[in-house]
Protein backbone atom coordinates (compact mmCIF):
# COMPACT_ATOMS: atom_id res chain seq x y z
CA UNK A 1 0.00 0.00 0.00
CA UNK A 2 3.10 2.38 -0.07
CA UNK A 3 2.56 2.43 -3.69
CA UNK A 4 -1.03 4.30 -3.24
CA UNK A 5 0.44 6.98 -0.67
CA UNK A 6 4.09 7.42 -3.20
CA UNK A 7 1.28 8.01 -5.78
CA UNK A 8 -0.84 10.42 -4.00
CA UNK A 9 2.06 12.53 -3.25
CA UNK A 10 3.78 11.81 -6.89
CA UNK A 11 0.37 14.48 -7.76
CA UNK A 12 0.81 16.81 -4.95
CA UNK A 13 4.49 17.27 -5.35
CA UNK A 14 4.84 17.02 -9.30
CA UNK A 15 7.06 19.57 -11.00
CA UNK A 16 6.34 21.87 -7.96
CA UNK A 17 8.74 22.94 -5.23
CA UNK A 18 9.06 21.18 -2.10
CA UNK A 19 9.81 22.47 1.71
CA UNK A 20 9.95 19.89 4.53
CA UNK A 21 9.28 22.07 7.34
CA UNK A 22 10.40 20.80 10.81
CA UNK A 23 13.13 18.39 10.58
CA UNK A 24 13.08 15.96 13.81
CA UNK A 25 11.69 12.43 13.27
CA UNK A 26 8.94 13.27 11.39
CA UNK A 27 10.50 15.56 9.12
CA UNK A 28 13.36 12.65 8.56
CA UNK A 29 10.21 9.99 7.62
CA UNK A 30 9.31 12.43 5.00
CA UNK A 31 11.97 13.53 3.06
CA UNK A 32 12.61 9.53 1.61
CA UNK A 33 8.77 9.15 0.33
CA UNK A 34 8.47 12.64 -1.18
CA UNK A 35 12.22 11.66 -3.09
CA UNK A 36 10.58 8.04 -3.65
CA UNK A 37 7.36 9.57 -4.86
CA UNK A 38 9.56 11.50 -7.29
CA UNK A 39 8.66 14.90 -9.74
CA UNK A 40 9.26 17.32 -7.34
CA UNK A 41 11.15 20.23 -9.37
CA UNK A 42 12.76 21.39 -5.81
CA UNK A 43 13.17 19.51 -2.51
CA UNK A 44 14.76 21.48 1.03
CA UNK A 45 14.59 20.75 4.34
CA UNK A 46 13.81 23.86 7.02
CA UNK A 47 14.74 23.70 10.88
CA UNK A 48 15.11 26.42 13.21
CA UNK A 49 18.10 23.58 14.31
CA UNK A 50 21.05 22.98 12.17
CA UNK A 51 20.88 20.00 9.99
CA UNK A 52 23.78 18.04 11.26
CA UNK A 53 23.18 14.40 9.02
CA UNK A 54 24.01 14.52 5.37
CA UNK A 55 21.37 15.30 3.63
CA UNK A 56 20.53 13.38 0.10
CA UNK A 57 22.17 14.67 -2.95
CA UNK A 58 20.25 17.48 -4.24
CA UNK A 59 18.50 18.24 -1.09
CA UNK A 60 18.98 21.37 0.51
CA UNK A 61 18.86 22.88 3.97
CA UNK A 62 17.27 26.13 5.31
CA UNK A 63 18.51 26.70 8.99
CA UNK A 64 18.28 29.11 11.87
CA UNK A 65 16.22 31.48 13.68
CA UNK A 66 14.67 33.15 10.12
CA UNK A 67 13.72 29.64 8.85
CA UNK A 68 10.01 30.47 8.78
CA UNK A 69 10.74 32.71 6.24
CA UNK A 70 11.28 30.90 2.99
CA UNK A 71 7.57 29.27 3.14
CA UNK A 72 6.07 31.44 0.06
CA UNK A 73 9.01 30.41 -1.76
CA UNK A 74 7.78 27.09 -1.87
CA UNK A 75 4.66 25.66 -3.77
CA UNK A 76 4.09 22.75 -1.34
CA UNK A 77 4.96 22.48 2.28
CA UNK A 78 4.94 19.48 4.50
CA UNK A 79 5.01 20.51 8.06
CA UNK A 80 5.89 18.95 10.91
CA UNK A 81 3.20 19.43 14.00
CA UNK A 82 4.98 20.91 16.59
CA UNK A 83 6.14 23.92 14.15
CA UNK A 84 4.14 27.28 14.67
CA UNK A 85 3.56 29.16 11.82
CA UNK A 86 3.73 32.93 12.57
CA UNK A 87 0.75 33.67 10.48
CA UNK A 88 -2.60 32.50 9.71
CA UNK A 89 -2.27 29.79 6.88
CA UNK A 90 -4.56 30.72 4.26
CA UNK A 91 -2.20 34.23 4.91
CA UNK A 92 0.44 31.60 2.91
CA UNK A 93 0.94 31.18 -1.02
CA UNK A 94 1.96 27.40 -1.10
CA UNK A 95 -0.07 24.61 0.10
CA UNK A 96 1.05 23.61 3.70
CA UNK A 97 0.07 19.96 3.97
CA UNK A 98 1.01 17.69 6.65
CA UNK A 99 2.23 13.77 7.42
CA UNK A 100 -0.88 12.91 8.70
CA UNK A 101 -3.39 14.83 6.23
CA UNK A 102 -1.93 13.35 3.05
CA UNK A 103 -1.92 9.75 5.36
CA UNK A 104 -5.42 10.15 6.04
CA UNK A 105 -6.16 11.07 2.09
CA UNK A 106 -5.01 7.63 1.31
CA UNK A 107 -5.99 5.53 4.13
CA UNK A 108 -8.94 7.29 5.94
CA UNK A 109 -11.35 4.02 5.93
CA UNK A 110 -8.72 2.14 7.88
CA UNK A 111 -7.97 4.71 10.27
CA UNK A 112 -9.78 4.70 13.93
CA UNK A 113 -8.04 8.47 15.53
CA UNK A 114 -7.99 9.01 18.71
CA UNK A 115 -7.97 13.05 20.63
CA UNK A 116 -8.93 14.28 23.41
CA UNK A 117 -7.00 16.36 26.60
CA UNK A 118 -5.64 13.45 28.54
CA UNK A 119 -5.96 9.87 28.56
CA UNK A 120 -4.97 9.77 24.51
CA UNK A 121 -2.06 8.09 25.09
CA UNK A 122 -3.25 5.37 27.10
CA UNK A 123 -6.25 4.90 24.95
CA UNK A 124 -4.14 4.31 21.85
CA UNK A 125 -2.11 1.84 23.15
CA UNK A 126 -4.93 -0.08 24.92
CA UNK A 127 -7.00 0.22 21.63
CA UNK A 128 -4.26 -1.47 19.68
CA UNK A 129 -2.95 -4.29 22.64
CA UNK A 130 -6.94 -5.14 22.59
CA UNK A 131 -7.26 -5.67 18.75
CA UNK A 132 -3.57 -6.91 18.27
CA UNK A 133 -3.68 -9.81 21.08
CA UNK A 134 -7.15 -10.51 19.36
CA UNK A 135 -5.96 -10.97 16.34
CA UNK A 136 -6.56 -8.23 13.92
CA UNK A 137 -4.56 -6.60 11.44
CA UNK A 138 -3.63 -3.08 12.94
CA UNK A 139 -0.71 -0.72 13.49
CA UNK A 140 0.30 2.35 15.94
CA UNK A 141 1.16 5.51 14.92
CA UNK A 142 0.61 8.97 15.01
CA UNK A 143 1.13 10.91 18.69
CA UNK A 144 2.41 8.58 20.41
CA UNK A 145 5.80 9.03 19.03
CA UNK A 146 5.57 7.27 15.53
CA UNK A 147 5.20 9.18 12.73
CA UNK A 148 2.25 7.68 9.95
CA UNK A 149 4.27 7.35 6.53
CA UNK A 150 6.84 4.69 9.21
CA UNK A 151 3.65 2.45 8.87
CA UNK A 152 2.64 3.23 5.50
CA UNK A 153 4.49 0.38 4.41
CA UNK A 154 2.38 -2.16 6.47
CA UNK A 155 -1.21 -0.72 5.25
CA UNK A 156 -3.09 -3.59 3.57
CA UNK A 157 -6.52 -4.39 2.32
CA UNK A 158 -7.11 -5.28 5.89
CA UNK A 159 -4.80 -3.17 8.41
CA UNK A 160 -6.32 -0.68 10.72
CA UNK A 161 -3.97 1.88 11.80
CA UNK A 162 -4.23 3.27 15.34
CA UNK A 163 -3.41 6.51 15.72
CA UNK A 164 -2.98 9.11 18.70
CA UNK A 165 -4.43 12.96 17.56
CA UNK A 166 -2.76 15.54 19.18
CA UNK A 167 -4.63 19.51 18.37
CA UNK A 168 -1.69 20.35 16.84
CA UNK A 169 -2.10 17.10 13.98
CA UNK A 170 -5.65 17.98 13.82
CA UNK A 171 -6.22 21.68 13.73
CA UNK A 172 -5.31 22.14 9.84
CA UNK A 173 -7.05 18.71 8.74
CA UNK A 174 -10.13 18.70 6.16
CA UNK A 175 -10.35 14.77 6.55
CA UNK A 176 -11.34 12.83 9.64
CA UNK A 177 -11.08 9.00 10.53
CA UNK A 178 -13.72 6.39 9.80
CA UNK A 179 -13.77 5.77 13.51
CA UNK A 180 -13.19 8.86 16.09
CA UNK A 181 -12.60 8.87 19.57
CA UNK A 182 -13.17 11.95 21.82
CA UNK A 183 -12.49 11.35 25.46
CA UNK A 184 -12.70 14.82 26.82
CA UNK A 185 -11.72 18.35 26.70
CA UNK A 186 -9.61 20.56 29.24
CA UNK A 187 -8.68 24.04 29.27
CA UNK A 188 -5.25 23.63 27.85
CA UNK A 189 -2.61 24.87 24.94
CA UNK A 190 -3.62 28.49 25.64
CA UNK A 191 0.00 29.15 24.74
CA UNK A 192 -0.37 28.74 21.30
CA UNK A 193 -4.16 28.73 20.74
CA UNK A 194 -4.97 31.83 22.58
CA UNK A 195 -8.65 31.21 23.01
CA UNK A 196 -9.85 28.05 24.07
CA UNK A 197 -12.71 28.26 21.28
CA UNK A 198 -9.72 27.96 18.64
CA UNK A 199 -8.40 24.72 20.75
CA UNK A 200 -11.91 23.28 20.63
CA UNK A 201 -12.19 23.85 16.82
CA UNK A 202 -8.34 21.85 16.25
CA UNK A 203 -9.93 19.18 18.49
CA UNK A 204 -13.45 18.73 16.46
CA UNK A 205 -11.42 17.92 13.32
CA UNK A 206 -11.79 14.81 14.26
CA UNK A 207 -15.05 14.58 13.55
CA UNK A 208 -16.03 17.43 11.32
CA UNK A 209 -15.44 16.10 8.03
CA UNK A 210 -17.14 12.44 8.73
CA UNK A 211 -19.21 10.61 6.32
CA UNK A 212 -22.29 8.15 6.76
CA UNK A 213 -21.81 4.84 7.87
CA UNK A 214 -18.00 6.27 10.19
CA UNK A 215 -18.38 6.14 14.15
CA UNK A 216 -17.91 8.96 16.59
CA UNK A 217 -17.32 8.03 20.26
CA UNK A 218 -17.76 10.68 22.71
CA UNK A 219 -18.50 12.11 25.77
CA UNK A 220 -22.11 13.19 26.26
CA UNK A 221 -21.21 16.66 27.23
CA UNK A 222 -19.17 16.57 23.71
CA UNK A 223 -21.76 15.67 21.46
CA UNK A 224 -21.69 17.80 18.08
CA UNK A 225 -24.01 20.51 17.84
CA UNK A 226 -24.94 20.17 14.23
CA UNK A 227 -26.24 16.88 12.95
CA UNK A 228 -23.47 14.24 11.56
CA UNK A 229 -23.91 11.66 8.51
CA UNK A 230 -21.57 9.65 11.25
CA UNK A 231 -23.29 7.38 13.91
CA UNK A 232 -22.49 9.22 17.03
CA UNK A 233 -22.12 6.98 20.14
CA UNK A 234 -22.20 8.97 23.99
CA UNK A 235 -20.53 8.35 27.03
CA UNK A 236 -21.55 9.41 30.65
CA UNK A 237 -20.56 8.45 34.14
CA UNK A 238 -23.77 6.88 36.51
CA UNK A 239 -25.39 3.35 35.74
CA UNK A 240 -29.15 5.19 33.83
CA UNK A 241 -27.55 8.52 32.57
CA UNK A 242 -28.93 8.24 29.24
CA UNK A 243 -26.22 7.95 27.37
CA UNK A 244 -25.20 5.25 24.96
CA UNK A 245 -22.37 4.08 26.93
CA UNK A 246 -22.45 4.85 31.14
CA UNK A 247 -19.58 3.78 33.73
CA UNK A 248 -20.65 2.97 37.14
CA UNK A 249 -18.45 1.50 39.82
CA UNK A 250 -16.59 0.13 37.06
CA UNK A 251 -18.95 -1.51 35.28
CA UNK A 252 -19.77 -0.48 31.57
CA UNK A 253 -23.53 -0.42 30.64
CA UNK A 254 -24.93 -0.08 27.13
CA UNK A 255 -27.57 -1.24 24.90
CA UNK A 256 -27.43 -4.07 22.32
CA UNK A 257 -29.66 -4.18 19.55
CA UNK A 258 -30.02 -8.09 19.84
CA UNK A 259 -29.80 -8.73 23.69
CA UNK A 260 -31.30 -5.42 24.85
CA UNK A 261 -29.69 -3.76 28.01
CA UNK A 262 -26.24 -5.18 28.85
CA UNK A 263 -23.03 -4.60 30.91
CA UNK A 264 -19.22 -5.55 30.94
CA UNK A 265 -17.56 -5.72 34.56
CA UNK A 266 -14.36 -4.12 34.20
CA UNK A 267 -11.91 -6.34 36.29
CA UNK A 268 -10.58 -3.39 38.47
CA UNK A 269 -8.61 -5.90 41.28
CA UNK A 270 -7.14 -7.28 38.47
CA UNK A 271 -5.60 -4.62 35.99
CA UNK A 272 -2.69 -2.59 36.38
CA UNK A 273 -4.82 0.65 35.28
CA UNK A 274 -6.38 2.23 38.13
CA UNK A 275 -8.24 5.38 38.56
CA UNK A 276 -11.64 6.30 37.48
CA UNK A 277 -10.16 8.35 34.65
CA UNK A 278 -8.77 5.29 33.40
CA UNK A 279 -12.00 3.13 33.37
CA UNK A 280 -13.31 5.64 31.65
CA UNK A 281 -10.87 5.21 28.79
CA UNK A 282 -11.65 1.45 29.20
CA UNK A 283 -14.94 2.32 28.48
CA UNK A 284 -13.97 3.91 25.08
CA UNK A 285 -12.04 1.29 23.95
CA UNK A 286 -14.65 -1.53 25.15
CA UNK A 287 -17.14 0.34 22.34
CA UNK A 288 -15.00 0.75 19.48
CA UNK A 289 -13.61 -3.20 20.25
CA UNK A 290 -17.31 -4.67 20.14
CA UNK A 291 -17.35 -2.58 16.79
CA UNK A 292 -14.49 -4.36 15.52
CA UNK A 293 -15.23 -7.83 16.22
CA UNK A 294 -13.83 -8.43 19.67
CA UNK A 295 -15.73 -10.76 22.04
CA UNK A 296 -15.88 -9.97 25.84
CA UNK A 297 -13.58 -12.50 26.78
CA UNK A 298 -11.16 -11.40 24.01
CA UNK A 299 -11.23 -7.54 25.48
CA UNK A 300 -10.70 -9.24 29.50
CA UNK A 301 -7.65 -11.32 28.70
CA UNK A 302 -6.19 -8.45 26.45
CA UNK A 303 -7.00 -5.97 29.42
CA UNK A 304 -5.66 -8.11 32.28
CA UNK A 305 -1.72 -7.86 30.25
CA UNK A 306 -1.90 -4.41 29.33
CA UNK A 307 1.62 -1.95 30.41
CA UNK A 308 0.32 0.85 31.70
CA UNK A 309 2.62 4.27 30.19
CA UNK A 310 4.97 5.16 32.45
CA UNK A 311 4.63 8.73 34.31
CA UNK A 312 0.56 8.38 34.36
CA UNK A 313 0.06 7.69 37.85
CA UNK A 314 3.41 5.02 37.87
CA UNK A 315 4.09 3.09 41.29
CA UNK A 316 7.99 3.97 41.28
CA UNK A 317 8.43 2.20 44.85
CA UNK A 318 8.57 2.49 48.53
CA UNK A 319 11.29 3.64 50.15
CA UNK A 320 11.94 4.40 53.64
CA UNK A 321 8.51 3.49 54.30
CA UNK A 322 6.93 6.15 51.97
CA UNK A 323 5.27 4.76 48.83
CA UNK A 324 6.29 7.37 45.58
CA UNK A 325 4.38 8.03 42.54
CA UNK A 326 5.26 9.64 39.40
CA UNK A 327 2.32 11.65 37.70
CA UNK A 328 4.42 13.92 35.35
CA UNK A 329 1.86 13.47 32.44
CA UNK A 330 -0.40 15.72 34.95
CA UNK A 331 -0.28 19.34 33.03
CA UNK A 332 -3.90 20.63 34.01
CA UNK A 333 -5.58 21.08 37.46
CA UNK A 334 -8.18 17.95 36.44
CA UNK A 335 -5.59 15.62 36.22
CA UNK A 336 -3.89 16.12 39.85
CA UNK A 337 -7.46 15.91 40.94
CA UNK A 338 -7.87 12.66 39.92
CA UNK A 339 -4.49 11.32 40.36
CA UNK A 340 -5.39 12.13 44.74
CA UNK A 341 -9.09 11.02 44.30
CA UNK A 342 -7.59 7.68 43.36
CA UNK A 343 -4.24 7.59 45.79
CA UNK A 344 -6.57 7.45 49.03
CA UNK A 345 -3.30 7.28 51.18
CA UNK A 346 -1.92 10.43 49.76
CA UNK A 347 -0.33 12.51 52.33
CA UNK A 348 1.56 14.67 50.07
CA UNK A 349 1.50 15.96 46.64
CA UNK A 350 3.91 17.98 44.33
CA UNK A 351 2.43 20.66 42.44
CA UNK A 352 4.15 23.39 40.05
CA UNK A 353 5.95 23.77 36.71
CA UNK A 354 6.02 26.00 33.84
CA UNK A 355 3.40 29.06 33.84
CA UNK A 356 1.03 29.38 30.78
CA UNK A 357 -1.41 31.12 32.54
CA UNK A 358 -4.18 28.38 32.58
CA UNK A 359 -7.02 28.61 35.40
CA UNK A 360 -6.05 27.01 38.50
CA UNK A 361 -9.18 27.97 40.80
CA UNK A 362 -10.66 23.92 41.11
CA UNK A 363 -7.75 22.79 41.99
CA UNK A 364 -7.18 25.03 44.65
CA UNK A 365 -10.84 24.86 46.16
CA UNK A 366 -9.94 21.03 45.84
CA UNK A 367 -7.34 21.13 48.09
CA UNK A 368 -8.58 23.71 50.22
CA UNK A 369 -11.10 21.00 51.67
CA UNK A 370 -9.04 18.11 50.77
CA UNK A 371 -7.51 15.54 54.02
CA UNK A 372 -3.97 16.17 51.98
CA UNK A 373 -1.41 17.09 54.72
CA UNK A 374 1.43 17.81 52.72
CA UNK A 375 0.75 20.24 49.75
CA UNK A 376 4.39 21.04 47.76
CA UNK A 377 4.42 24.37 45.17
CA UNK A 378 7.32 24.68 43.21
CA UNK A 379 8.16 26.49 40.03
CA UNK A 380 6.42 29.56 38.21
CA UNK A 381 2.79 27.97 38.17
CA UNK A 382 3.32 26.56 41.93
CA UNK A 383 4.01 30.48 42.93
CA UNK A 384 1.58 31.55 41.00
CA UNK A 385 -0.71 28.97 42.97
CA UNK A 386 0.71 30.12 46.46
CA UNK A 387 -0.30 33.43 45.75
CA UNK A 388 -4.19 32.50 44.90
CA UNK A 389 -4.26 30.83 48.36
CA UNK A 390 -3.63 33.32 50.26
CA UNK A 391 -6.42 35.68 48.72
CA UNK A 392 -8.22 33.03 50.08
CA UNK A 393 -7.87 33.80 53.56
CA UNK A 394 -10.24 31.92 55.65
CA UNK A 395 -10.85 29.75 52.60
CA UNK A 396 -8.77 27.39 52.92
CA UNK A 397 -8.59 25.12 56.04
CA UNK A 398 -5.18 24.54 57.31
CA UNK A 399 -2.58 26.50 55.42
CA UNK A 400 0.41 25.24 57.35
CA UNK A 401 0.04 22.70 54.94
CA UNK A 402 1.47 24.48 52.37
CA UNK A 403 4.95 24.74 51.66
CA UNK A 404 6.57 26.72 48.62
CA UNK A 405 10.46 25.57 47.03
CA UNK A 406 12.08 26.51 43.75
CA UNK A 407 12.23 23.60 42.20
CA UNK A 408 11.56 20.00 42.31
CA UNK A 409 15.12 18.04 43.68
CA UNK A 410 13.83 21.02 46.83
CA UNK A 411 10.61 19.18 46.98
CA UNK A 412 11.90 15.27 46.35
CA UNK A 413 13.69 16.32 49.95
CA UNK A 414 10.88 17.87 51.16
CA UNK A 415 8.24 15.11 50.60
CA UNK A 416 11.02 13.06 51.96
CA UNK A 417 10.75 14.76 55.79
CA UNK A 418 7.49 15.48 55.85
CA UNK A 419 5.39 11.73 54.48
CA UNK A 420 4.36 9.79 57.17
CA UNK A 421 5.29 6.22 56.94
CA UNK A 422 3.21 3.94 54.97
CA UNK A 423 1.68 6.95 53.38
CA UNK A 424 2.27 7.71 49.94
CA UNK A 425 3.87 10.76 48.10
CA UNK A 426 2.59 11.85 44.22
CA UNK A 427 4.49 14.13 41.92
CA UNK A 428 1.48 15.24 39.84
CA UNK A 429 2.29 18.15 38.51
CA UNK A 430 -1.11 20.49 36.98
CA UNK A 431 1.70 22.18 34.80
CA UNK A 432 3.30 21.99 31.59
CA UNK A 433 7.52 20.82 31.53
CA UNK A 434 8.83 23.04 29.25
CA UNK A 435 11.30 25.81 30.00
CA UNK A 436 12.59 23.67 32.93
CA UNK A 437 12.70 19.87 31.38
CA UNK A 438 12.68 18.93 27.99
CA UNK A 439 9.28 16.89 28.21
CA UNK A 440 6.88 15.29 30.54
CA UNK A 441 9.31 12.14 30.19
CA UNK A 442 12.18 13.85 31.39
CA UNK A 443 10.44 15.40 34.63
CA UNK A 444 9.56 12.25 35.47
CA UNK A 445 12.70 10.59 34.89
CA UNK A 446 14.46 13.35 36.91
CA UNK A 447 11.98 12.48 39.70
CA UNK A 448 11.99 8.51 39.83
CA UNK A 449 15.93 9.24 39.89
CA UNK A 450 15.75 11.18 42.79
CA UNK A 451 13.26 9.13 44.49
CA UNK A 452 15.82 6.39 43.76
CA UNK A 453 19.10 7.95 45.22
CA UNK A 454 17.23 8.34 48.29
CA UNK A 455 17.33 4.73 48.86
CA UNK A 456 21.39 4.51 47.69
CA UNK A 457 21.87 7.46 50.55
CA UNK A 458 20.16 5.34 52.94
Amino acid sequence: MIKHLTEFIHGLVNNKKVLILGYGREGRSTLPVVIEAGGAAVIAVADAKPVKDGLPEGVTAITGEEYLGCLNDFDVVFKSPGIVLDREINDYTCNIVSQMEVFFECFRDRIIGITGTKGKSTTTTLLYHVLKSSGKDVLLAGNIGIPVFEIADGMNDTTTAVLELSCHQLEYMDVSPHMAIYLNLHEEHLDHYGTMAKYTAAKENIYRHQKAGDKLYCLDSLRPHETLPADVYTFRCGACSGADYSLSGGTIYYKDEDNGKCEYRIPVGDIKLIGEHNYFDIAFVYAACRDCGVTDEQFTRALLSYEPLPHRLQYVGTINGIKWYDDSISTIDETTIQALNTLKDADTVLIGGMDRGISYKELEQYLAHSDIKNIILMEASGKRILEEIELMKGEFESPERIHYVQHLEDAVSLAADITGAGRSCVMSPAAASYGIFRNFEERGEVFKKLVSGMEKNA
